[in-house]
């Protein structure tokens, strides 16, 4: 089952930075922001410096897509110590209710042809119709299970969609402004530490470094958002970067081939009634 699941591993391992321990509370001051200059982290809090950082990344917050459905076309590229593959996800997603994926090509070496996966806020059912045929339920608290990863349907589909994620306004230690303009902001939580980078013109994040807090973990995760391509009133990053490394370096790349909003669901479909253990 782990193998079967890879696929999905591989959309959220993003996701991948969790701590046994709780974080300390942290008291780091921060500098009035200038957008002319870097700005350093001081001993005492500048309250009207945090509340200004705060209130643009209330704004990054609510320039989130807000869709009813999406359909796409995902070229993924996956690159591991080991090995290497290039397949494509159909997705179709109706807001906070259901995702459908279909694969095409192999994942990890296994061949992926009539593989589909249902994912609800309650449950993740797999079924492969094609070659070995079955059809496989779990809750989706498998799936944290399996991969010791923090998070939800909410996060999943806010991945998939290109959305920020989490984005913790209420535990920024620092920030700093780049030469070229990039507002750099460091959050920090019980489960990891998350570095965003957000263009100051546009409020557009374009990078994200996620560092588990436990010390005992050298886990990091990088995902890089580019090719922004306007869709109605919102940005939509056509092309994305994910890096995890621990012990070994894993990258996938996610190319968006095609992509639709508000429309009926593309690759929606429906289960056998009877579910094969």
């Amino acid at each position: 089952m782990k193998k079967i699941i890879c696929f999905l591993i591989l959309i959220i391992f993003i996701i991948s930075c969790k701590s046994v321990k709780k974080v300390e509370a942290l008291n780091v001051a921060i500098s009035k922001i200038d957008t002319a200059q870097s700005i350093e982290v001081k001993k005492n809090i500048a309250v009207d410096s945090v509340t200004l950082i705060k209130g643009m990344l209330n704004k990054v917050i609510q320039q989130k897509i807000n869709f009813e459905t999406f359909n796409a076309k995902i070229k993924v590229e996956y690159y591991g110590q080991e090995n290497s593959d290039k397949y494509t996800i159909y997705l179709s997603m109706k807001k906070d209710s259901v995702i459908y994926l279909k694969i095409a090509g192999s994942v990890l070496g296994i061949s992926a042809v009539g593989l589909e996966a249902i994912i609800t806020k309650d449950s993740v059912v797999i079924h492969k119709k094609v070659g070995e045929k079955y059809i496989q339920k779990r809750a989706i608290s498998y799936l944290q299970d399996v991969t010791q990863i923090p998070f939800t349907f909410t996060t999943l589909q806010d991945l998939l969609v290109g959305n920020p994620i989490f984005i913790d306004t209420a535990n920024i230690v620092s920030y700093r402004v780049t030469n070229n303009n990039q507002v750099l902001v460091q959050t920090v939580d019980e489960v990891f530490k998350n570095l965003i980078t957000i263009n100051h013109d546009n409020l557009l994040v374009t990078h994200s470094k996620l560092d588990d807090v436990d010390y005992l973990r050298s886990r990091t995760c990088d995902i890089t958002y580019s090719n922004f391509a306007p869709v109605s009133n919102f940005q939509f990053s056509t092309y994305r970067n994910i890096s995890v490394a621990e012990k070994s370096k894993l990258d996938v790349n996610l190319e968006f081939k095609e992509y639709t909003f508000n429309q009926p669901l593309k690759y929606a479909f429906t289960l056998p009634q009877k579910l094969k253990k």
